[in-house]
């Protein structure tokens, strides 16, 4: 089952799914969902092992890989306790009512883990460039520093990896943006779990569908780490992904008190996350303004005199870039065009950039316009690309192999996938004609106009 070779993704029995991943070596994760013929119990393996992976790379740049929390501590104890809390935290957000809700066909029209760009005229684009030299140099300083710009909830500008931006922007996206911090839900929603003797070993459980985060028996609450209520203790350490924890001050800058306070001082820790790439840990620094969201991050060993030292680095920030950061803002809202700015009317698409971890997709609100015979062949579509996928990679990992599909699902509509050098496009066609050559035609057009002929035939 876990092969160094072929591991084991998926095993499906009769009343349950298995996930599993393989975080870090001989470490596994492992997803449990309960199937019911009552719910859409319909989902893809690749995007609840998407769940995984975000779960892991997110609590790596904020605590380390578990690994180190075992090396520290070989009981395991310190590592439990870091990963209850991280899990029933990360999993507020798939939180509706009181039951957790994974993704399910209805999304096969997104993609986690990759990021979503904002379209921007070439003189924004000038203004931004140089913005962002302004951050990664500051005046007088030989530190060289990373930033990631937003507008609204789209990525502007990076100067990290790709696998960072996309941790990053997630974090960004789940508790930092305008949008995060008022949208903020109350953690009484997850009290119940908190409070359940009887669940202290599972991070979540679900009926539509039902899902179970397993942990080991330790967590019952016969390990030295549980309080006598049953749950873990509180562990002395941050819990970044809580709700209501930021907020905004005075001066733009967002805070928290989720690092707690420095020693002897009554000033707010900043937070500071660990990069994948260089394996450099870096204070994060996030200002707003309206709705645009600067993450400036400044290398811990840069700064000799800690929080005193991000005080100055703020306050010139805000002397060096004001200005630019006002005109900014309000370039990028004149050219918003709200939440259907990426609509293209008559289709229903998912563009993915793998080699970049970009994605475009219809909004939201047009995807629920899709019928559920068309959400379940485009799903079930989406699945075999995976399966080849897969199977090329083996065959041939050097190589990425082209994949293209056009089929008729049961309301006659047209679900396509396209996979060519590395990118990814999916779309559903619920207006097309009976034909296969005018669905062939409407794909052809798409991508010459959106995707610069990538998906082309010539």
């Amino acid at each position: 089952m876990f092969s160094p070779e072929a591991p084991c993704e998926l095993i499906e029995a009769e009343r349950r799914s298995y996930v599993f991943y393989e975080a870090e070596p001989d470490i596994w994760m492992v997803m449990v969902l309960d199937k019911s013929k009552y719910t859409e119990s319909v989902w893809r393996s690749e995007s609840l092992q998407a769940v995984l992976k975000e779960i892991h790379s997110l609590f790596v740049m904020f605590l380390g890989s578990i690994k180190t929390l075992l090396d520290k501590q070989p009981s395991g104890e310190f590592a439990r306790s870091h990963l209850y809390y991280f899990f029933t935290d990360y999993l507020t957000d798939f939180t509706v009512s009181t039951k957790v809700q994974l993704p399910t066909f209805r999304e096969c029209l997104k993609e986690r883990r990759t990021v979503q760009m904002l379209t921007i005229s070439r003189d924004v684009a000038i203004e931004i460039q140089s913005l962002v030299t302004v951050l990664g140099s500051p005046t007088g300083s030989s530190t060289m520093n990373n930033s990631i710009i937003l507008f609204q909830d789209l990525l502007v500008s990076t100067t990290l990896s790709p696998d960072d931006t996309a941790n990053l922007f997630a974090y960004c996206v789940m508790r930092l943006t305008p949008h995060a911090l008022s949208s903020s839900l109350s953690s009484s929603t997850w009290s119940y779990i908190m409070k359940s003797k009887t669940t202290s070993n599972v991070s979540a459980v679900s009926s539509s569908p039902s899902t179970v985060f397993a942990a080991s028996d330790e967590l019952r609450g016969t390990s030295r780490d549980t309080s006598p209520g049953g749950e873990p203790r509180t562990p002395n350490a941050p819990r970044p992904l809580q709700r209501d924890k930021w907020s905004k001050g005075e001066d733009g800058y967002l805070v928290t008190d989720a690092w707690g306070v420095e020693i002897g001082t009554s000033l707010l820790r900043t937070p500071t996350i660990l990069l994948q790439q260089s394996q450099e840990r870096m204070y994060l620094c996030v200002y707003q303004y309206k709705s645009l969201t600067i993450v400036l991050l400044v290398p811990v060993l840069s700064l000799v005199n800690g929080e005193q030292g991000i005080l100055l680095v703020k306050k010139q920030l805000l002397e060096n870039v004001s200005d630019k950061i006002l005109s900014i803002e309000e370039k990028l809202s004149k050219g918003w065009g709200g939440e259907n700015a990426y609509h293209v009317g008559g289709y229903r698409y998912l563009l993915i950039d793998g080699d970049r971890n970009i994605s475009r997709a219809s909004p939201p609100a047009k995807v629920t316009t899709l019928s559920k015979d068309s959400l379940l062949a485009l799903n079930n579509l989406r699945e075999q690309v995976d399966t080849e996928k897969k199977r090329s990679k083996l065959d041939n990992p050097e190589h990425e192999k082209d994949f293209e599909a056009c089929i008729r699902a049961k309301n006659n509509a047209w679900v396509i996938a396209k996979v060519s050098r590395g990118r990814e496009l999916y779309m559903a066609l619920e207006k097309a004609s009976e034909t296969l050559l005018f669905a062939s035609e409407a794909v052809e057009k798409f991508s010459n106009k959106y995707c610069e002929g990538a998906f082309s035939l010539d």
